[in-house]
């Protein structure tokens, strides 16, 4: 019997994104998939979409009651109620890191005798993730570290305020462009960036918003960054947007000296986003930002401003929603096979950690 696979509505209020399109449903339903799909509040891809293919619409949040052989799809976090999980579930989990929710996560998961399928786990032979929302990470993270020098510019206060979704980049766009006019207006020069990792998927993100904004962008890489940091170059730049992941061996990128050293830089968009891990390559701040409370000033003279935002593809969720459903598609279309491949290889990795519960 093909799999029952259930897209189940986003928890997260400000999470529009979903993991497939009406066209993956379509072709899923063409390959004897059974595919339900919840109602959602706040989904980027309308639900007319969905019910256009001919599958089964349930009511929002509706997944615990699913049948025990459904396959719930969703992206981020569920609910934090301590209830058991019977299901297999595909989403992100953030449980293998050391994260302090993960050991309750998995907990659920071993009480009620489900599966979690991690999605940042799903992976080839090689090891390579087979999708990623990386891209509209750079994208969006670039964007919201433009609009934090424009807002530098425009008073003393950290911001913006607050940030949220776009229609589309499009609108995004139009948007900095009245940010940056108004930035340069109170007598501003132009600013310029520095992208570290910018060869990857989330630095070509991040580089291609930046110029498509018209800033001068020095790009770096593996082969910049290979003698050691930190870099003082770094501090001749207006704008930072950090691409690497923290890891073992990773050089200091900006150092704690840097917030009172001679500097032009103003703004740390890190859209790697690594506070906690003791590798962070930025150890001048402490902890995440979110939507709405995106920025944390460490210095005040000159200013120095950090975003790190965990969820930054949520602010293009229609064009990150099309991207990342597309690459995941051929994952899901195997789920007939899921003792096989990239499923069994995340299931032992679930299965890794659980028994070190």
């Amino acid at each position: 019997m093909q799999p029952h696979l259930w897209i189940r509505a986003e928890q997260r209020d400000s999470e529009q994104r979903v993991g497939i399109t009406p066209d993956g449903v379509s072709s899923l339903m063409a390959a004897g998939f059974q595919v339900t799909v919840e109602r959602s509040s706040c989904r980027a891809i309308p639900l007319e979409g969905y019910q256009a293919t001919g599958c089964d619409i349930a009511v929002e949040n509706s997944w615990p009651t699913a049948p025990h052989d459904a396959i719930i799809f969703g992206l981020k976090e569920l609910p934090e109620d301590g209830t058991d999980l019977p299901h297999r579930h595909i989403m992100f989990g953030h449980a293998y890191k050391g994260q302090a929710d993960g050991p309750a996560l998995l907990t659920r998961f071993k009480s009620g005798g489900g599966t979690l399928y991690d999605l940042e786990y799903l992976t080839d032979e090689a090891g390579r993730r087979v999708a990623a929302f990386g891209y509209w990470a750079g994208y969006a993270g670039a964007a919201v570290g433009l609009k934090v020098w424009a807002a530098q510019q425009a008073g003393n206060l950290p911001g913006p305020a607050t940030l949220g979704a776009y229609k589309d980049k499009d609108a995004m766009l139009a948007d900095l462009a009245t940010d940056l006019k108004a930035g340069l207006a109170n007598g501003a020069d132009m600013p310029n960036a520095i992208i570290i990792g910018a060869l990857g998927r989330v630095g070509t993100g991040a580089g291609d918003l930046l110029t498509a904004m018209g800033l001068d962008v020095t790009r770096w890489d593996m082969a910049e960054t290979s003698t050691g940091g930190p870099f003082p170059e770094i501090l001749d730049h207006n704008i930072f947007v950090n691409c690497v992941l923290a890891m073992p061996n990773i050089p200091v990128f900006v150092p704690k000296s840097a917030v009172t050293a001679k500097r032009r830089l103003s703004v740390i968009a890190d859209v790697s986003c690594d506070p906690n891990s003791p590798f962070n390559p930025i150890p001048i701040y402490s902890h995440s930002t979110n939507f709405a409370d995106p920025v944390i000033r460490v210095a005040e003279t000159p200013k120095l401003d950090v975003t790190a935002i965990d969820n930054l593809p949520s602010m293009l969720p229609l064009e990150s929603s099309q991207d990342y459903a597309a690459q995941l598609l051929p994952a899901l279309k195997s789920l007939d096979q899921i003792d096989t491949g990239i499923w069994a290889r995340a299931k032992a990795i679930f299965n890794e950690h659980s028994a070190k519960l």
